[in-house]
């Protein structure tokens, strides 16, 4: 009998795409966007001495490899970006995309990620949505690690636990009503006949943050008919990380990963910030239990220094998919910045110098920039430790949910 898991995206490529929308928008997301391996894996500065290297191992119909080409096409970064997958009608639909856009920084490779080192050694790594699904995901892991340059990291995402509450019971009920041995059309057909018929008290029902199995067949034999799937908690990522010999560098976003982010009791926050920064982090998934992936970047175990950018007076503060004006507008001092997470509304207190600090992040000025231009424009008697002060406090709130992050000049 043959593979499962490729026979099943040779017949429902994942995620189903329309190269033609390639004219209109460009899919983005983490891990992998430019900005993010920047800061948190080459210390704001990608070498341009040498062309830069990357591999999307498992990179189905495309978006981290069409994402990352794109944006390194953008910035006029040579090199390349190898997309690597067992399905070849995935394989056509990333060419079609790549093809609509012009890239020729991109070339596509049909086979497993399992021999990643064949196709020599990368500055960075995606593998996004794919270990999970692996027989041997620890295998897998250590087969990647064993293609990174020295130098180089990794940005992962695999199935968060918690999250994906109801998925697994009801994978479990449609191996029992729709077996393998049934016609892929006819599985799915069920299945969409199940999903629609479910109780109140079913927990993929009751589940807000799932709705793959909503939007196209490839969406729902992906979540609900996979052949091989598991998930992680916080702890098994880090062993998943430790057994390739490499250490993680951060989850995305941060803020999901703190404890405090879930709850206001002090004496409970006391007792979390007495605990390891791992049993922390393990701790903010537990509280929030509404993590259905976890994405990290990470680096060898033995790499030397901290790969992370340094915020200081010649970094470069860089907004990621947002305007500087209208982030800029929204921010009234005194009033908190409000996001959700996971249905859950967050209030992030600002100081009162965010909204202008943020009205002048452009890309291209330098903190120490920032900070003149404020004292020339908005208030002489700014002191530098006012300033240092108020852009820590920005940058942290808005760093934490992935949306300033920090480049080096060249």
């Amino acid at each position: 009998m043959g593979d499962p898991v490729r026979a099943q995206y040779e017949a429902y490529p994942y995620p189903a795409r329309d190269p033609q929308d390639e004219r209109r928008r460009l899919v983005t997301g983490s891990p992998s966007h430019l900005l993010e391996i920047e800061h948190y894996l080459f210390a704001g500065r990608i070498d341009r001495t040498r062309p830069f290297r990357a591999l999307v191992a498992g990179g189905g119909t495309g978006d981290g490899a069409i994402m990352l080409a794109q944006q390194l096409a953008d910035r006029g970064i040579a090199g390349e970006v190898v997309h690597l997958d067992l399905s070849t009608a995935s394989r056509r639909v990333a060419e079609a995309r790549a093809a609509v856009r012009g890239l020729a920084n991109l070339r596509f490779v049909t086979g497993s990620l399992l021999d990643a080192a064949t196709l020599g050694r990368f500055d960075y790594i995606d593998c996004c949505g794919v270990l999970h699904h692996l027989e041997d995901p620890d295998a897998g892991m250590r087969a990647l690690a064993a293609a990174l340059a020295p130098g180089g990291g990794i940005g992962i995402m695999v199935y968060g636990e918690l999250g994906r509450s109801g998925v697994y019971p009801m994978q479990d009920l449609l191996r029992r009503l729709a077996p393998e041995d049934v016609a892929a059309p006819d599985r799915v057909a069920l299945a969409r006949r199940v999903v629609r018929a479910l109780p109140e008290t079913n927990l993929l029902r009751r589940n807000p943050l799932l709705g793959d199995h909503l939007s196209s067949d490839a969406g729902i034999f992906d979540l609900l008919l996979h052949a091989r799937d598991r998930a992680y908690r916080v702890p098994d990522v880090l062993a998943l990380l430790g057994g390739a010999g490499l250490r993680l560098v951060t989850f995305i976003e941060p803020i999901r990963y703190r404890p405090e982010t879930w709850i206001a009791d002090a004496a409970v926050r006391r007792r979390l910030a007495e605990l390891p920064d791992a049993e922390r982090m393990a701790a903010a998934e537990l509280l929030s239990c509404g993590m259905k992936v976890h994405i990290a970047y990470a680096v060898p175990a033995d790499r030397a220094g901290d790969p992370v950018a340094i915020l200081d007076d010649d970094a470069v503060p860089v907004l990621r998919d947002i305007g500087a004006v209208a982030l800029a507008r929204s921010l009234k001092p005194g009033v908190p910045l409000t996001v959700r997470f996971d249905g859950q509304p967050l209030a992030l207190p600002l100081p009162a110098l965010a909204g202008p600090i943020v009205a002048r992040v452009d890309g291209a000025r330098r903190v120490g920039h920032i900070r003149d231009d404020l004292r020339a424009t908005v208030d002489p008697r700014l002191d530098d430790r006012t300033f240092d002060a108020a852009f820590r406090a920005t940058f942290a709130a808005l760093a934490g949910i992935n949306r300033m992050l920090l480049s080096r000049p060249r």
